[in-house]
């Protein structure tokens, strides 16, 4: 990994992601995933520039790859923003926040795989039509103590909500957020940060930042070209 004169992390192959206590996995298995699927991503910043990538010749249809035309095909169909979409969640739980988003699902019928979770580190998968806004019945998820106490210690340091982590990648990468989830950062320590991944529209690449849940600095940032 490199690092501009920004300070921002320029990440080389893969991003890791947040580590976080699995209790996304059970809304990621509902559905495909749009971001990053079985694809080994390439990083393009130049350490004299700010940490947003270039923009690209707009891409025609022949010259997309198999994610890229994923995105191009399903991103379009979600009339429902991240934003919206996670106000629905939190509607169906009371008292609860907003620790991840994902679009997902197909073009005819795509939705968003949400997980909200009360201060007590409770958490509930729901998934909410991307056309509609409509949300479904709250999907209670662990009830292993140590992952509650986990989440909720994890709750208590950001002071980060989603809206704001997903303003300061848009604000570097101009797009469409289609997935957002709040975890630890992924370089070791007590931080906790949210992973914003962007779709841009014109090439159909998706940009992952990561960002600090207490200070909205940008820890790393990667880009996903294959």
């Amino acid at each position: 990994m490199d690092t501009n004169r920004s300070g921002v992390v320029i990440r080389r192959g893969r991003p890791a992601g947040p580590r976080t206590i699995g209790l996304v996995c059970a809304v990621a298995a509902a559905g495909a995933l749009l971001s990053g699927c079985g694809s080994s991503g390439s990083d393009t910043a130049s350490p004299q520039k700010s940490a947003a990538p270039s923009r690209a010749v707009p891409a025609t249809a022949a010259s997309l790859n198999a994610d890229q035309a994923q995105r191009q095909a399903l991103v379009p169909k979600a009339k429902v923003d991240y934003g919206q979409a996670l106000k629905a969640a939190i509607a169906a739980v009371p008292s609860s926040e907003a620790i991840a988003a994902e679009l997902k699902g197909t073009p005819g019928s795509p939705y968003w795989g949400t997980v909200v979770a009360t201060t007590d580190g409770t958490a509930y998968a729901v998934r909410v039509d991307a056309v509609s806004g409509k949300a479904q019945k709250p999907q209670p998820q662990s009830d292993d103590p140590d992952d509650k106490q986990e989440l909720a210690a994890r709750l208590g340091k950001a002071t980060v909500t989603a809206q704001q982590a997903a303003q300061t990648a848009t604000e570097k990468t101009k797009g469409t957020v289609t997935t957002i989830e709040l975890g630890d950062a992924d370089h070791g320590n007590d931080t906790v940060a949210w992973t914003v991944g962007v779709v841009t529209t014109d090439d159909w690449n998706e940009t992952t930042y990561e960002i600090d849940a207490t200070n909205r600095k940008v820890l790393w940032m990667h880009l996903d070209q294959d």
